[in-house]
């Protein structure tokens, strides 16, 4: 495995200096977000594509600095409900696949999206609950009408240019657990699979091992976000873990994201990484921190600190011992 950096919170720096960063914290790959949800890029997508110059300048900048490119992330929500809306969040996903095809990356990352609740709807619905029976019927259309035609498609398309798309469960969106991601990938093809991000899954009360067993089972796991999720005990059992209160607001919050290690201790994150060898998955644990207790530096480096004592790096090889 490698330790590597979704690097939307290093983006402002600029591209040198991100760079130089990675190098200096001794990281081995990075994922660069582009699309329309990130506050800073990284790089011009539109002057990237058009410049096959522009486009070995970054590869040779990688290489200069020792990373890999383990993805090209694009957060959005390609299936909403205005046309608009969508059509400039399903261009941003059309151009992370040319660039990744074009830079040499293997996996473009997103979200399922989340459609409206009918036709005619401007704004998502995110269905939690089966009844009054109105919710299963926006269920029925969401799904049946909209996302699993959306994403055969783009699965599809990905495929024709080598690339796999990685879904990140997310709630708010459609898929948001192991189960909707599962879903939408027997309908969609085995080119559709998981960004595995253990910190949307920790606040719902999901075991990540056994989370990571499912998907890794099904040959799921395509790539990986290391970040965690830090419980309030007394917050959560007193209004329970759905909380829509900004996530500045850390002590009247059920739970917020926290650098790895500040959420849950070594014996969690070992047994996830072990499960995640076990599965199959040798990529990279991509560094996200969005840890609203700490400057983005402090985040990413006790990150680092704390997964460079549980990372698994070397080949199994045979048992030795009989």
């Amino acid at each position: 495995m490698k330790l590597g950096i979704m690097a939307s919170g290093i983006a402002a720096l600029g591209w040198d200096k991100a760079l130089a960063f990675c190098r200096r914290l001794g990281l081995e790959a990075i994922e660069i977000p582009i699309g329309v949800y990130p506050k800073h890029h990284l790089l011009d997508v539109t002057e990237v594509l058009g410049s096959a110059t522009l486009r070995q300048k970054i590869k040779d900048d990688l290489a200069r600095h020792g990373l890999e490119l383990s993805a090209i992330g694009c957060a959005g929500n390609p299936v909403h409900p205005d046309p608009e809306q969508a059509l400039r969040f399903e261009k941003a996903h059309d151009d992370a696949v040319r660039l990744a095809e074009h830079l040499g990356a293997p996996t473009v990352i997103g979200f399922s999206g989340c459609p409206g609740g009918a036709p005619g709807d401007r704004t998502p619905n995110w269905v939690t609950c089966p009844w009054p029976t109105e919710y299963a019927h926006i269920l029925e259309y969401q799904w049946n009408e909209v996302l699993i035609p959306f994403w055969q498609r783009k699965a599809k398309e990905a495929r024709a240019h080598g690339i796999q798309i990685a879904i990140e469960a997310h709630p708010g969106f459609a898929v948001y657990n192991p189960e909707t991601l599962l879903k939408l990938r027997r309908h969609a093809g085995d080119n559709l699979g998981a960004n595995f991000d253990p910190s949307h899954f920790f606040w719902q009360g999901i075991d990540v091992i056994e989370a990571a067993r499912a998907l890794g089972e099904a040959g799921a796991i395509f790539h990986m976000h290391a970040k965690d999720t830090g419980i309030d005990a007394r917050n959560t059992r007193q209004n329970g873990c759905l909380d829509t209160k900004s996530y500045g607001d850390l002590a009247q919050r059920s739970w917020v994201f926290r650098t790895v290690g500040y959420g849950h201790g070594e014996d969690v994150w070992k047994r996830l990484i072990s499960m995640l060898r076990c599965q199959g998955y040798d990529g990279v644990l991509s560094i996200e921190h969005e840890d609203s207790m700490m400057s983005f530096e402090e985040g990413f480096t006790k990150a680092l600190a704390f997964l460079r004592g549980i990372v698994i790096k070397e080949p199994a090889g045979k048992a030795w011992w009989f």
